[in-house]
């Protein structure tokens, strides 16, 4: 607030002795000068909810917003398209699209295979598993993958995490 808009809130007796160089006119400038922290931080209040636009400090705190509180080790950029795209996300949890969808969207890859009759020992498909198969790169973020596998497949389920290297011929 300005040191008018201040000013005009206090009772009539203190707004008569306004004058410059008086002690009012010291606190209403200290006045104006404690608000204007808070009112900047309001006029860019909604930069903090665009998760392209937020500062990155705050981007972590969207996430748990949108209940996506997860160990994101692919970088700022990716946890902020995860918040983009959380509505979409959460349409779909629990199943084999919304999974793939979870983890290209928080790795940037597109080459992961979920394999839902995986054979068993006996060469018979295994009920309730799942397989994913994912690039062998994405290995040092082993620990994030599990934990989108764990929290996005049906619950019924269980799963394995495999990483795959490039075949000799594959370029």
């Amino acid at each position: 607030m300005k040191r008018d808009d201040i000013a005009r809130l206090l009772p009539g007796i203190f707004q008569r002795t306004r004058g410059e160089g008086t002690l009012l006119e010291g606190l209403l400038g200290v006045m104006e000068a404690l608000h204007a922290p808070a009112e900047a931080a309001l006029t860019e209040l909604p930069t903090f909810f665009h998760p392209g636009r937020a500062p990155e400090r705050f981007v972590p705190f969207l996430a748990r917003w949108v209940d996506l509180e997860l160990p994101v080790t692919t970088g700022l950029g990716r946890l902020r398209e995860l918040v983009a795209a959380a509505v979409e996300l959460s349409r779909w949890r629990g199943t084999a699209r919304g999974l793939s969808l979870f983890l290209e969207t928080a790795t940037g890859r597109s080459d992961f295979v979920l394999e839902q009759r995986v054979p068993g020992p006996d060469g018979r498909p295994r009920p309730f598993h799942l397989r994913v198969r994912a690039p062998a790169a994405l290995e040092p973020h082993r620990a994030m993958l599990e934990a989108i596998i764990a929290r996005e497949k049906p619950a019924s389920l269980t799963h394995e995490l495999l990483f795959e290297r490039p075949s000799p011929g594959a370029s």
